[in-house]
Order: C-alpha cells, then structure tokens, then sequence
C-alpha cells in the first residue's frame, strides 16, 4: 500500500479521475435511458460508443488530421472538435436507432421473453464489432493530438489541465440539456409516462414504438459525445475499444441507480475518482478491483444503486 502516494498526489488524481469519471457517466447514459423504459440491458451500446469513435476518427482524417500532425490553433482545434462531434453523434445515434429498429422491435412485436432480448443485445454487440473488425483488420488506430493538454488552473500542488476542464464541462451540459429535456419537454414526459407504465401511456395517445426510438437516440448522442471525449482523451481507438469501457459505464450506472439519469452522472464521476485513488494506493493494476470492490460494496446496503430513483419517477 502507498498511502503517502495517494495522500501526495491527492488533488492530481482526483482530476484524472473527474476527466475519465464524466466520459463513463455519458456513456452509461445510454444504458440508464433504455432500462429505465424498457427494463433491458442493451449490451449493444457499448458498439454505439465504439462507432462514435471511428467516426470522430474518420472525420479527423478526412479534414487533413493524422496522428503525426501538429496540435491545431485554436480556431481550427474548434472546428475539428464541432466536426468530429457532429460525425460522431451521426454515426452513434443512427447505430443505436439501427438496433433498436432491426433487432428489439421485431421481438416486441412478438411479445419475446426476456431471455430472448438478452441473447438478442449480445448478439447484436458481437455483430457490430467483429463486423468492424473485420473491416479494420483488428487493428489499433490512433487519432491526432486535437487539443495540446496544458495546466491552466492551480490550486495548490493540484495543476488542472484544459483537456480536464473541457471533458467534466462538457458532461455536465450534456447532462444538463438531456435533464431538462426529459422533465421539461413534452416528448420527456411522453418518455417518463412510457418508463412509468407503457400500457397507461398508450392509452393516452404516446406512441410507445416512437419513445422507444427517441430513447435508444438519446443514449446514441451521448455515447457520440463521449466517444469524442474518449479520442481527445487516449487518442486511439479499436473494434473493441467499447467492450471494456462499457463494463465500466454499465457499472456506473449500476452504481449510481440504474434508470436515473443523474445517477447515471454521479456514478460515472464517482466511479472515474475511486479508480484513480485505488491506482494511487495499491498500483495502476488494481484500479479496477477497487471500484468493483466499491460496486458491491454500495449495493450489498442500498440495492437500488446510490440514487435509485426509476427514470418513470424522476422529477426535476
């Protein structure tokens, strides 16, 4: 055990794990979305991230970035980052609509057993993955370095970068935006009726199969969002670049309250911090054992995860 590493490195890991906490807390978005109406797993969400990726990555590169190109000024470094925001929302949305259309609504037309829905999220997880596996011949691509990290706040011994900064603001808009929209707006409260009793809502003119789309969108965006966080983040990207990084946004949803969109936020954040203090006082190794350790810790006492609150339920 290092404590005295944890305990001088305190502030810097703590915003190490902030940055990495805000990209797992708008991915498991998506996850707490589609549960939150329809009670299922969509493993598939992972290869919505992943898509996000290749397309920010794709875009970059038609826009004359390579790995070996030199950070962009500030006005360009803009323009690529819309850019790559706007391809990578594209592509993660229309994946995640793809899915939902080709692959759960058959099955609910059916009235499948959940059991069926389950195999379905797998095998439509392994589909678009090794499909972009194959086309990619399973290699590792990196990305340019968009935005040069440098320190522009101190406090203490404590330097917080711009690149910090951008990704734990740029998920709390996110979240901020997706919040209002579904307690605000009139197709959020089409959203919250289906979450809260699909058969009630029908019966007062929501077009279930239309929220359902909406969710599954919704969640898309986001995993756009933080597929774009992620690039500026590490840099490179692979078929099964979301297979990891979806346990660990699974897990913040879990860990915040599955179905709760601002559980959803808090167990992304918290979770990204908890690693990084495992990393700094056991090893980089552990990282992960702590926040499962942590993970089961929080739902051998609140089951329902941190906030717990169902997305039918949630009020402003």
């Amino acid at each position: 055990m290092h404590i005295s590493g944890l305990i001088d490195n305190f502030g810097p890991l703590t915003m190490t794990g902030l940055a990495q906490g805000a990209i797992y807390a708008l991915f498991a978005l998506g996850y707490t979305l589609v549960y939150g109406v329809l009670r299922l797993i969509n493993f598939a969400h992972s290869e919505v991230f992943m898509m996000g990726t290749f397309a920010a990555l794709q875009t970059w590169g038609v826009l004359g970035l390579n790995p070996n190109s030199p950070a962009p000024t500030f006005g360009r470094m803009l323009g690529f980052l819309a850019a790559g925001l706007v391809a990578a929302i594209i592509a993660s949305g229309l994946t995640a609509l793809a899915v939902e259309l080709v692959a759960y609504r058959p099955l609910r037309r059916r009235n499948a057993p959940p059991l069926a829905f389950l195999i379905t999220a797998i095998g439509a997880s392994l589909t678009i993955s090794e499909g972009i596996g194959v086309i990619t011949k399973h290699n590792l691509h990196g990305g340019p370095t968009l935005i040069k990290e440098e320190p522009v706040l101190t406090i203490g011994n404590t330097a917080i970068s711009n690149l910090q900064l951008l990704l734990i603001l740029l998920a709390l808009v996110m979240m901020f935006f997706l919040d209002r929209f579904i307690n605000k707006t009139r197709l959020g409260r089409g959203v919250r009726a289906v979450a809260q009793n699909s058969d009630s809502a029908a019966l007062m003119g929501v077009n279930k199969n239309r929220v359902i789309s909406l969710v599954f969108l919704l969640g898309g965006l986001m995993a756009g969002v933080a597929a774009v966080m992620y690039m500026l983040k590490i840099g490179d990207t692979r078929y099964d670049t979301g297979f990891t990084l979806g346990i660990e946004a699974f897990t913040a949803a879990v860990l915040g309250g599955i179905g709760n969109l601002r559980g959803a936020l808090l167990g992304g954040l918290l979770l990204g911090v908890v690693e990084n203090y495992g990393a700094g006082l056991f090893g980089t190794q552990w990282h992960t054992v702590v926040a499962f350790v942590l993970l089961v810790g929080i739902l051998l006492f609140r089951p329902t995860g941190l906030l717990g609150e169902s997305l039918g339920r949630a009020r402003a």
